[in-house]
């Protein structure tokens, strides 16, 4: 799993949310998702309990808060708006 993956959370009270990896040393992942984890405080998390997408972003797509709320916004919430998953 690298940096700038966007990952889906598979266990805990976080379940089913998404999230991007800010950083990683292999076993365990911080991730953030920009509302309730902030860059500030981000979650760490065992890697067995990510799903990661096909999409990798860039370390300047998740400067800020904001940024990881926009880019974040097609897989917490068009999923369900469409009834379909988004890879």
């Amino acid at each position: 799993m690298e940096v700038g993956t966007i990952v889906c959370s598979g266990a805990g009270h976080d379940k089913g949310g998404f999230f991007v990896v800010l950083s990683t040393d292999g076993l365990r992942a911080e991730i953030a998702d920009g509302k309730r984890r902030k860059l500030e405080k981000p979650k760490t998390k065992n890697v067995i309990h990510l799903k990661p997408t096909n999409r990798i972003v860039g370390s300047d797509c998740f400067k800020t808060d904001a940024a990881i709320r926009k880019l974040l916004w097609e897989y917490n919430y068009k999923q369900t708006q469409t009834g379909q998953e988004v890879d």
